[in-house]
């Protein structure tokens, strides 16, 4: 144990923390260890910091190894048995405050455990809940309760469905019983007071944790336990929830300026969140008995008029806000929404919310980063300010547009007439008028482009030329700063109405504000620079709309002033914090492109500086993937102009590369690897790959790189790149031995297996691997038997279809045929049967062109298919997925969808559509022009007996396949 800790300790500390994971990961397959984990995590007289290393352990394996569905080895199976009978009493066991973190780690897993063995292979997980539950003891309730709701809450997020219904019936009945009975004496004895204030402490959490669960168990449908008692719960004046609501002992007040939420304010906090859910999901219940009436009312006097203005109340108000936002959308409460209420409810409850408070200032100048990232996110709801946007917006959205844009035109006006009279200590009124605004006026948009629907009857572009361009102007320190932000978040905001030349012209004003000596208006200018330049045409959704010549005479100078700022951190964790400032450098380089190149190499020196210093400690990996999307594009702009000049490209990064991968920076690696591939992809096919690639190569086919999950694209990509150019030369056995160890076996790195297979059949001579066609082959058989999946299956086909598609000597179909048949008589008509035929027709329109090429070649030139009985059904297969052709659009964008997938980076996909990457080829196979030609050609040399045998009419195949 004493070793354990130390261990655990060991990993806290950048000096030590490599060395100490490699010995947990060694631990952490062998049987016992996790009860020995957990012991430790129990055990009050260990080190607090080990015990909370062990704990985030603990979570961090179960979710690795607790299904059999990873690559990595699962838990042992009477470990399992053992964990889920101690899991529950360790919950218990640390019941205690001071163990709340560990507390929180340990549910964490629960839920996990919960997901994938609930009820099947834990029947006994609800009964031991409730046996452990207590008439006096409340922080072993509390542990229990928290438990409890770690199972439960993935309800939310499920889709309705037989078998989770059938568990969630299974859970009520078992369960809602003595929970309700619970909740009543929880209740009774919270409301009439008496205890100790650490006491009415727990019994406080104790009651919100219940609140919480009473969601999760009617999230999906409403039991007949809670609708039979649902005026216990909601009935006005006497219900438990309106009682909660005015619940607010001063013995447990938090100071105001305190920014974690007293226990009264947590539990009113979430009973708005059920009513919030009933709003959505049964409205009928709060119709009933003036229910609704009584919470709206309740509501009004929580938050009306900023009565909670202390920053401890913050997630309340924000929630009571978003309550409101739900009942006006709801057109069942339209008539609680009468023109003096709308009136009342603007003034008095959304406006005050939206003023600046001197909290807000505070973190303005003290947190400016925090400032911004709460700031940006106002669809979020997460903020006072948000909430009040989001309520606001729902009263245009209903149906009341004229009405509400009046009464905020009116108080907008005598917002703007107040600052007008001193500006100085009014600048507050027109902050919050301009939110107010810019809430009202927005109806739709993205995160990508901006607000793209507004009110009609608000003119921004007016709005901007008289209230907004004089701060966006104004020198610096003539105006209050925020309201010089504010400026810049409007520009921000309303890009996607403005034209092209008029973001041209404010343009300039923006960059100015690049060098401002304010961090918030610093920042948020390079936020505004980079998503107008990331804005694309009206019209061609997939080209920018700023071009080269657009921002060719400033873009070396902002990328300079970008660089200066982020340099000025002085420590690694100072320079990387701020992301903002490198996206924005990585933007202004894809937009000049070409109009880089005199200053390419004084820009990528300093990238690779600042690289090379944050690597020292890495900390903020969107910063650090910036900087590499910075360099990479920086690469292929210089690359496609100057192809000669790699080499110094490569003289310039490859150290800081080498030493990335010589002290295996995990956060670097993937990355490493990406740059890598992109910089070999530069040297001609034809050519001898550089031998400092070739030294790498051979150390990478060692199966330890390919342990960390995020490396495995690159890595493909970067051999597949030398596979291409090493031909001969390439190291065989040591690519089989990474597909047979870590590709092919993983269910979540086949597709990248069957990737790098395809490029050692592809590019290196045959003779270089046919010795060893019989384990390929072997290797993927024993995967199909024992541990298939749909996505196994389809690359598997598309891997026998590309394989002869190719059109390689020595690869044609019939060599494919036998290479199956020597293993097993037949097996390859049986493969094509239960397989190839199903796959056909489902696959994906980028490997159309493969599959009916190769399926064209198998057709036509396979003696043993073209006696297959089942030819007549592959040609309708096949006939089947050319029908489903689609003409390409060029201008057509590449599917967000795929953004988050491993090895694709948003960027990637914005060149992609913004044209910054070659016109994509058809890969092998560009050489078929049509591939519907080459089946029409393939079909005329099947013989005619094959075709009367299969009922096959050539004219009609002809004509679906067209001219």
């Amino acid at each position: 144990m004493s070793d354990l800790s130390a261990v655990l300790l060991a990993s806290l500390h950048p000096s030590t923390r490599k060395q100490a994971e490699v010995t947990l990961e060694q631990s952490s397959v062998q049987p016992g260890f996790m009860q020995v984990l957990l012991q430790l995590i129990l055990n009050g007289g260990a080190d607090r910091g080990a015990r909370l290393a062990a704990s985030v352990y603990f979570k961090n394996t179960v979710r690795k190894r607790w299904t059999d569905e990873t690559d990595d080895t699962p838990i042992a199976a009477g470990d399992k048995t053992q964990l889920r009978g101690q899991i529950v009493p360790a919950m218990i066991v640390l019941a205690g405050p001071a163990d709340k973190a560990l507390r929180a780690q340990i549910a964490q897993s629960v839920t996990v455990i919960a997901k994938t063995d609930f009820p099947s292979e834990w029947p006994s997980l609800i009964d031991d809940l409730v046996n452990s539950l207590s008439p006096t003891d409340y922080a072993a309730n509390l542990a229990v309760l928290e438990t409890a709701h770690s199972i439960f809450v993935r309800w939310r997020a499920e889709a309705r469905s037989d078998s989770l219904f059938t568990q969630i019936n299974l859970v009520l009945s078992r369960f809602v019983q003595p929970f309700i009975e619970l909740f009543r004496q929880t209740a009774t004895l919270l409301l009439q007071g008496g205890q100790s204030p650490s006491d009415l402490s727990i019994l406080g959490q104790a009651q919100t944790v219940m609140v919480t669960l009473f969601y999760d168990l009617t999230c999906q449908d409403l039991p007949p336990a809670f609708e039979d008692t649902h005026l216990e719960f909601f009935g006005p004046g006497s219900g438990w929830f309106i009682r909660f609501l005015a619940w607010d002992p001063p013995e447990l007040a938090v100071e105001e300026d305190d920014a974690n939420p007293s226990v009264p304010s947590q539990l009113k906090t979430a009973v708005l969140e059920v009513a919030q859910l009933y709003a959505n999901l049964f409205t009928e219940m709060l119709r009933e008995n003036g229910v609704i009436e009584n919470f709206v009312q309740a509501v009004w006097e929580l938050v009306g008029s900023g009565k909670t203005a202390a920053i401890s109340d913050d997630q309340l108000v924000a929630q009571a806000l978003r309550l409101l936002a739900t009942l006006v959308r709801q057109g069942t409460f339209a008539s609680l929404f009468q023109p003096a209420v709308v009136k009342s409810l603007i003034e008095s409850v959304a406006v005050p919310n939206v003023y600046l408070r001197e909290v807000d200032i505070e973190q303005f100048e003290d947190d400016p980063l925090e400032y911004i990232r709460r700031d940006m996110h106002m669809s979020d709801a997460s903020t006072r300010r948000a909430a009040a946007a989001d309520l606001l917006r729902s009263l245009v959205n209903s149906g009341k547009e004229t009405e509400v844009t009046t009464i905020v035109g009116e108080w907008i006006g005598a917002s703007l007439q107040k600052y007008g009279t001193n500006p100085q200590e009014n600048w507050k009124d027109k902050d919050a008028a301009i939110y107010v605004l810019t809430a009202v006026a927005a109806k739709g948009g993205t995160g990508l482009q901006g607000i793209t629907s507004r009110s009609m009857l608000i003119d921004v572009v007016e709005f901007f030329g008289q209230h907004i361009a004089q701060d966006l102007q104004a020198p610096a320190g003539s105006v209050h700063p925020i309201l010089q932000v504010d400026a810049i978040k409007f520009l921000h905001t309303f890009r996607s109405q403005l034209t092209k030349e008029q973001l041209i012209q404010v343009l300039p004003l923006l960059v100015q504000h690049l060098a401002s000596n304010n961090y918030v208006s610093m920042t948020y200018a390079s936020i505004a620079v980079e998503r107008i330049l990331f804005l694309k045409k009206p019209d061609a959704l997939s080209q920018p709309l700023f071009e080269p010549s657009d921002v060719q005479g400033f873009a070396s100078g902002i990328i300079d002033a970008l660089f200066t700022r982020i340099e000025a951190g002085g420590s690694p964790q100072k320079v990387a914090e701020n992301d903002f400032l490198m996206k924005c450098v990585m933007r202004i380089i894809l937009t000049a492109g070409p109009a880089i190149l005199p200053t390419y190499e004084r820009i990528l020196s300093r990238l690779v500086a600042i690289l090379r210093f944050i690597m020292q400690n890495p900390s903020n990996p969107q910063f650090s993937q910036f900087t590499f999307e910075s360099i990479t594009s920086l690469n292929r702009i210089v690359c496609t102009a100057k192809p000669e000049a790699v080499q110094s490209l490569e003289q310039a990064i490859l150290p800081v590369i080498e030493e990335i991968l010589q002290q295996d920076i995990d956060q670097f690696v993937q990355y490493a690897f990406q740059v890598l591939a992109q910089l070999l992809e530069n040297y001609p096919e034809d050519a001898a790959p550089p031998a400092a690639y070739s030294a790498l190569v051979t150390s990478l086919v060692q199966p330890a790189w390919w342990a960390q999950r995020g490396s495995v694209p690159a890595l493909v990509r970067l051999l597949r790149a030398y596979l291409a150019r090493a031909k001969e030369n390439a190291p065989v056995e040591g690519i089989l031995g990474v597909l047979q160890q870590r590709l092919i076996p993983s269910k979540i790195n086949d597709e990248f297996g069957f990737e790098l297979l395809e490029g050692l059949v592809q590019f290196t001579p045959v003779e270089a691997w046919a010795q060893f066609t019989r384990g390929i082959f072997m290797l993927l058989l024993n995967r199909l038997q024992t541990a298939k999946t749909d996505r196994f299956v389809y690359y598997f086909v598309h891997f026998l279809l590309f394989t002869v598609a190719l059109q390689r000597p020595g690869l044609d179909p019939d060599w494919l045929v036998n290479s199956f048949d020597v293993i097993q008589p037949g097996l390859f008509g049986m493969l094509f049967g239960q397989f190839v035929l199903e796959q056909v027709p489902q696959f994906a329109q980028r490997d159309r062109k493969v599959a009916v090429v190769g399926m064209a070649r198998l057709l036509s030139e396979s003696q043993v298919i073209l006696a297959n009985p089942d030819w007549g059904n592959a040609l309708r297969a096949t006939l089947t997925l050319y029908g489903k052709r689609q003409a390409v659009d060029p201008q057509a964008t590449i599917s967000t969808a795929s953004i988050g997938v491993e090895g694709t980076t948003e960027i990637e996909l914005e060149e992609a559509n913004a044209g910054y990457q070659a016109a994509p080829t058809e890969g092998p196979i560009a050489a078929v022009a049509d591939e519907g030609v080459f089946l029409r050609n393939a079909l005329m040399r099947v013989p005619g007996n094959v075709l009367q045998q299969s009922g096959v009419n050539l004219g009609q195949a002809f004509a679906s396949i067209g001219s």
